[in-house]
C-alpha cells in the first residue's frame, strides 16, 4: 500500500486501477444502447411484437436508476471496493442469463436485474476515481470518465447493429462476460489493500419502496402512453395517481427520516441544485438527439441501422481527443464559461438540424455531428465538479448517486418523451399537409401525373413524400425544441457560484 501527496492511498498502478475502472462503466454504459439496434431481431426472434420488444431497454433504464440512490447506503456498508468488485461479477452473470434468454419475459427479467446490479457502478468508480487521484489532477480523472460516458452509448447502435448482423443478437450481452472479469479482477488486485470504514446505517425500507412504485409507474405511464392514448385510457390515469401519491409519498418521508436512502437535503447546497439541474437538462436533451437521429434516418431517409450509427457516431471523434485536456486543465478557467461553451455549441449544432431538409447528406449529418461533440467535451467534466464542489466530503458518494440516478431518469423519460412528441408532431403535420391536397388542384394533378398518374401507385408515392415530409418537419420542430432548451441551460448554469476547486479531504470521499 501506498500513499499520494494528499496523504490517501494510490494503488500500486494508477495506469492499471483507471483501466479496470473505466473498463466496468463503459461496459455497463455501453448496455444502456447496446441492444436498441438489435430490437427488431430480438422481437422477431422471441416472438412479440416490436411495442414488447422496447422493454428490453426500458427494463434496464428504470431498475438502474432505482438502484443507484443505494450506492451511498451499500459502500457505507461493504465498502466501495467489494461493492465495485459484487456488482462488476454480479453484472457479467446477469449479462448471460441475457444471452441465454429464450422467451421475452425471462429477457425483460434479467435486463431488470442486469440494470439493478449495474446500479452502483458508475458512482462508485467516480468516487474511486476521486479517491485515488491526487487533488490537482483530479479533473483529469472526471475527464476520463466523461469520455467514457459520451463514447460509449455511441458505440453501443454500432457494435450492437454489427455483432447482431455477423453473428446473433445473444452475443451482445456475451461479450460483457470477458470484459466484467477482467475489470474486477485488475480492480481487486490494484485497490484491494484501499482502507475500508464501514458504517452500519440502518435500510430506508419505506423511502425505497416509494421510490420503486413512483418511479415505475411513472415510466410504464411514459412508455405506454402513446399506445392507449394517454388519459382517455383508465390504466394510464390510474397508474399516474399512483406515481403522483407515490413520489409525494417518497419525497415527504426522504426530507424527515434520519438515514433516507435518497438525500434529498442535499439541494440545500446552492452549486449541487443547479449543477444537477443543468447535467439532468442537458443529459436529457442529448439523449433524446441521440435517439431520434438514427431513428428519423432509419424510417424516413432509407439508412440502414449500421449507416445510422455511423451517421451518428462522429459526436464522439472531438470528446475522446479533447477531454483528457479538459481534465487537465479545466480548473485555470471559471467553469461555468466552460459549460457555457458546451450549452452554447450544443444549441448551435440544435439549430443547425433544424436547417435539415430530406435531401440532407450523410457527410452534412455526419459533420454537424463533430460539431457537436466539441460541446459533449466540454459539458459532463466542468458540470461534475460543479455540482460536488459544495458538498462535503462525506457526501459526494451520495451526491454522485443522486445526480447519476436523475441524470438516468432524465434520459429514460426523454426517451418516452421523444418518440411521443416526434410521432405526434408528424401525425399534426401530415393533417395541415394533406388538408392542402385536393384532385382538383392543378398543383396535385401535376404531383400525381409526374409520379405515374392518377392511380393506386401515383396516389400511394404521394401519400408517401406527404409522410416523408411530415416527419421532415416534425423532426425540425424537435431539434428546434433542443435548440432552445440548450439555451434556457446556459442560464441555470450561472447560477452557480464560484469557488469550483476539489474540497481538502474529498480523497476520503463516501467512507
Amino acid at each position: 500500500m501506498s500513499e499520494n501527496s494528499n496523504g490517501a492511498f494510490s494503488p500500486p498502478s494508477l495506469v492499471m486501477a483507471t483501466i479496470g475502472l473505466s473498463l466496468a462503466t463503459f461496459m455497463q454504459v455501453l448496455d444502456t444502447t447496446i441492444a436498441n439496434v438489435a430490437l427488431p431481431t430480438i422481437s422477431g426472434n422471441l416472438g412479440v411484437s416490436a411495442e414488447q420488444g422496447t422493454w428490453v431497454i426500458t427494463s434496464f433504464a428504470v431498475s438502474n436508476a432505482i438502484a443507484l440512490p443505494l450506492t451511498g447506503w451499500l459502500s457505507r456498508k461493504v465498502g466501495e471496493v467489494r461493492l465495485f468488485i459484487a456488482a462488476t461479477i454480479l453484472f457479467v452473470i446477469a449479462s448471460f442469463l441475457c444471452g441465454v434468454a429464450q422467451q421475452m419475459g425471462m429477457l425483460v427479467g434479467f435486463r431488470a436485474l442486469q440494470g439493478f446490479v449495474a446500479g452502483p457502478l458508475y458512482p462508485i468508480t467516480q468516487t474511486l476515481l476521486i479517491s485515488i487521484y491526487p487533488p490537482a489532477k483530479r479533473g483529469m480523472a472526471l475527464a476520463l470518465l466523461a469520455m467514457v460516458t459520451v463514447v460509449a452509448p455511441i458505440a453501443g447502435p454500432i457494435l450492437g447493429g454489427w455483432i447482431t448482423d455477423s453473428y446473433s443478437w445473444p452475443w451482445i450481452f456475451f461479450i460483457n462476460v470477458p470484459i466484467g472479469l477482467f475489470a474486477a479482477m485488475v480492480v481487486y488486485q490494484q485497490l484491494k489493500k484501499r482502507p475500508v470504514v464501514i458504517k452500519h446505517a440502518p435500510m430506508d425500507y419505506m423511502g425505497l419502496a416509494m421510490l420503486v412504485i413512483g418511479v415505475g409507474a411513472l415510466q410504464i405511464v411514459l412508455d405506454k402512453g402513446n399506445d392507449l392514448d394517454w388519459f382517455e385510457s383508465n390504466f394510464i390515469v390510474g397508474g399516474t395517481v399512483v406515481s403522483v401519491i407515490a413520489l409525494a409519498v417518497f419525497v415527504i418521508w426522504e426530507l424527515t427520516d434520519k438515514h433516507p436512502i435518497v438525500n434529498l437535503r442535499l439541494f440545500v447546497h446552492r452549486n449541487f441544485t443547479f449543477g444537477t439541474l443543468a447535467l439532468v437538462g442537458g443529459y436529457a436533451a442529448f439523449f433524446g438527439m441521440n435517439l431520434l437521429l438514427p431513428q428519423w434516418l432509419q424510417t424516413q431517409m432509407g439508412y440502414t441501422a449500421t449507416w445510422a450509427g455511423l451517421a451518428a457516431a462522429p459526436i464522439g471523434i472531438l470528446p475522446v481527443f479533447l477531454s483528457p485536456l479538459v481534465g487537465r486543465y479545466a480548473n485555470n478557467f471559471d467553469l461555468r464559461v466552460l459549460a457555457g461553451v458546451a450549452f452554447l455549441v450544443m444549441s448551435a449544432s440544435s439549430f443547425m438540424r433544424a436547417s435539415f431538409t430530406t435531401d440532407v447528406d450523410y457527410l452534412h449529418i455526419a459533420l454537424v455531428q463533430m460539431f457537436m461533440g466539441l460541446g459533449v467535451a466540454f459539458f459532463f467534466m466542468p458540470i461534475l465538479s460543479i455540482l460536488l464542489s459544495d458538498l462535503p466530503p462525506d457526501q459526494i458518494a451520495d451526491g454522485s448517486g443522486l445526480a447519476t440516478f436523475l441524470r438516468t431518469l432524465g434520459g429514460s423519460f426523454a426517451a418516452s418523451l421523444t418518440t411521443w412528441i416526434w410521432n405526434r408532431r408528424a401525425t399534426q403535420h401530415h393533417a395541415y399537409l394533406t388538408e392542402n391536397l385536393s384532385t382538383f388542384d392543378p398543383a396535385t394533378r401535376d404531383a400525381l401525373h409526374n409520379l405515374g398518374g392518377n392511380s393506386q401507385h401515383g396516389a400511394a408515392m404521394l401519400e408517401r413524400m406527404v409522410e416523408s415530409q411530415a416527419y421532415m418537419i416534425s423532426t425540425v420542430d424537435y431539434f428546434t425544441l433542443l435548440g432552445w432548451t440548450f439555451l434556457a441551460l446556459l442560464f441555470v448554469i450561472w447560477m452557480a457560484k464560484p469557488p469550483f476547486g476539489a474540497k481538502p479531504g474529498a480523497a476520503a470521499s463516501a467512507h
